[in-house]
């Protein structure tokens, strides 16, 4: 029998078992659309991740206190919140230090009801320098932003953005106008232009006052959040940051690298670890979306084994009119293996009408750009792992048809 004659006899019997055929791959759609889910959003939400990221300029050099923990003995030093204080900025900004350093301001942040008249509305607040405009890029779209007097005077002003404008003034004009936040009153100087989220700040949801007011009579601390660098050039980056470190070091009276209380991150850093990170979780998930392949192959075995002892009589004709135990190996064989692929097929079509529905969605709803993206090589491996099922979970149904006897098969009630 040729196979062209083997896979019609395997389609006609899928189809006359319709119902059955559906519900064996079953396990096989899920498994498939699970990966393609996982893929498509995994890969999705890495560029967003990493378009935040790089939002801030390739330039651009974190400072944060305390130490990442990689062990246990770090686990003490990564929970430091105070190590970074005026004097390292003063440091730092010392040409014969870090020579090659642009600019940098230091950085706080809390979330804040801020009132006016009526009307309130909470935004995230943050503590600043004039010098955090230019690395961000963001300006004030009306008025203008923090200056170096402000930062000095420890002035009750405060910059907002387009949203916090709208939620508190309508279209009232906001420049002049005094908001209230814990009981302090700053006077707004400005309007950010409309900008969106950018490395993890939605600067429409956003009020900047000086840092130093911030300290002083917002948070009561003399420590900053972080310290936000920006090389002069890119080739400079990794010059920048290692001057930084040794300036560091100094200032905290530090010898031994590893009893770092800070940590330094550039773009390049932060974009690897987060790309470790996203890579890591959704290897997991497709390891927990395997599970479900495996167990919709067991299905196919089960509901093939059962077939087979119900179509003996069948088998047994078959055999009697001359068919071989390799022609009817095969034709289970092709049974099965068309039931996984039609399965990851579909699979691959609902996984991906799916993960098109939840991107769309999630920039609806969110409001910032969540790329749908087609994982190409998760469909080819699915389509592949897919039919392999089929055929290794296939094998051992297909041989104890092909071993039967035709005699005692057409025997059998």
């Amino acid at each position: 029998m040729n196979l062209r004659h083997s896979f019609k006899t395997a389609s006609k019997g899928l189809t006359t078992n319709r119902s059955r055929s559906l519900l064996t791959i079953l396990g096989i759609v899920i498994g498939i659309t699970a990966i393609i889910l996982v893929m498509s959003l995994g890969k999705g939400a890495q560029n967003l991740i990493l378009a935040q990221i790089q939002g801030i300029g390739s330039n651009t050099i974190a400072i944060i206190p305390g130490r990442l923990s990689n062990s246990p003995s770090d686990a003490a030093s990564s929970f430091l919140t105070d190590s970074l204080t005026a004097s390292d900025i003063d440091a730092l900004k010392k040409k014969v230090n870090v020579p090659s350093l642009l600019r940098l301001s230091p950085l706080m942040f809390t979330s804040e009801a801020a009132f006016y008249e009526n009307e309130l509305y909470r935004a995230t607040m943050y503590g600043v320098a004039p010098e955090i405009g230019e690395i961000m890029d963001v300006g004030a779209g009306e008025g203008n932003f923090i200056t170096q007097d402000d930062v000095r005077e420890n002035a009750a002003v405060a910059v907002i953005g387009s949203k916090v404008k709208k939620e508190l003034f309508g279209d009232e004009p906001a420049l002049g106008k005094r908001i209230k936040i814990k009981n302090l009153t700053f006077r707004v100087v400005g309007v950010l232009t409309q900008k969106g989220q950018s490395a993890f700040i939605n600067f429409d949801d956003a009020i900047f006052v000086p840092w130093s007011t911030m300290q002083r009579y917002v948070l009561g601390i003399k420590y900053f959040h972080r310290i936000i660098a920006e090389a002069d050039t890119p080739n400079n980056i990794d010059r920048t940051a290692n001057d930084i470190t040794l300036t560091l070091r100094a200032e905290h009276n530090i010898t031994d690298p590893t009893k770092d209380d800070f940590t330094i991150q550039t773009q390049v850093d932060l974009a690897d670890r987060i790309k470790i990170i996203t890579d890591a979780f959704t290897l997991f998930l497709l390891a927990v979306a395997g599970i479900s392949l495996v167990v919709g192959g067991v299905g196919i075995m089960n509901i093939m084994l059962v077939s087979v002892t119900e179509r003996t009589r069948e088998i047994g004709l078959r055999k009697a009119l001359g068919a071989r135990g390799k022609d009817i190996m095969v034709q289970f064989l092709l049974e099965s293996v068309t039931l996984t692929a039609v399965g990851g097929i579909i699979g691959i079509i609902l996984g991906s009408l799916l993960s098109f529905t939840i991107s769309f969605l999630i920039g609806k709803i969110f409001s910032f750009t969540f790329a749908f993206n087609f994982p190409y090589s998760a469909a080819l491996i699915g389509l592949f792992v897919s039919t392999a099922i089929g055929l290794i979970f296939g094998l051992y149904p297909a041989r104890q048809a092909s071993k039967k006897s035709p005699i005692e098969a057409l025997r059998y009630e």
